[in-house]
């Protein structure tokens, strides 16, 4: 299979990183608590058979970074939700001082992603994770809940990290101009929005997942990096 060059390159990429230091809790802002993880892993479980596999349906980190155990994995498609750089974050991948972007699910089109099967015997431990990992602040910019995935086998119910638009972090749809701008300089102690693209595109490219959303963003960040930097060669 012929697999397009990205424009954004891991050489650009590195331009933007910066060392930062975890600034820690930010000033204002609260977070979630173990009982409020224990409610959301419950709240998902409720409606599931018990120790019964799960499907979990994966569209960007979690592609090139799962941390969690599962048994298989195929293509997926979900219907009704599309890709989008839709809420500002202000730690992990970007400061206050440079706010940044993070992507999420947001109503609306359809997105291709993975499904991971978790294995029964483990799924309320794995949830506990990922819910920790993807969920941070309260009330949450990102909800954990069941949708329908459409798979070779048929449709299945997966669970996915999907935006809240009551988040007061919610942005909407922004111009691919000004998402790039934000991406190809906001950074924090977890990195660049710049690396979270390039190896979110990256890894769906070789999965023969073409997003178009975000093939245009890789291009106007990767320009974006270049007009920082007058000193990079153009040939």
């Amino acid at each position: 299979m012929h697999r397009r060059r990205m424009a954004l390159t891991a050489e650009l990429v590195a331009l933007v990183h910066r060392a930062i230091d975890d600034p820690g809790p930010l000033p204002g802002v609260a977070y979630q608590s173990d009982a409020d993880y224990d409610a959301m892993v419950d709240g998902l479980l409720r409606v599931h058979p018990n120790r019964q596999d799960a499907w979990l349906f994966a569209f960007g980190s979690l592609i090139w970074k799962p941390e969690c155990e599962h048994v298989e994995e195929r293509l997926g498609t979900a219907y009704g939700w599309h890709r989008s750089f839709c809420f500002q974050i202000r730690r992990y991948r970007g400061t206050p001082e440079c706010p940044g972007l993070m992507m999420s699910l947001d109503r609306g089109g359809r997105c291709k992603g993975l499904l991971y099967r978790l294995p029964g015997d483990t799924v309320r431990e794995q949830l506990h994770k990922l819910c920790r990992r993807e969920i941070t602040v309260k009330p949450a910019n990102t909800v954990a809940r069941w949708i329908t995935v459409a798979s070779d086998a048929g449709p299945l119910q997966a669970i996915a990290f999907v935006m809240s638009r009551e988040s007061k972090s919610y942005v909407g749809k922004l111009a691919p101009e000004q998402i790039a701008e934000t991406l190809a300089r906001a950074c924090g102690h977890w990195g660049s929005g710049a690396e979270y693209l390039f190896n979110t595109v990256s890894r769906l490219e070789e999965h023969g997942i073409h997003d178009q959303y975000l093939w245009r963003l890789q291009q106007l960040v990767a320009e974006r990096i270049t007009s920082d930097h007058p000193f990079l060669s153009r040939s």
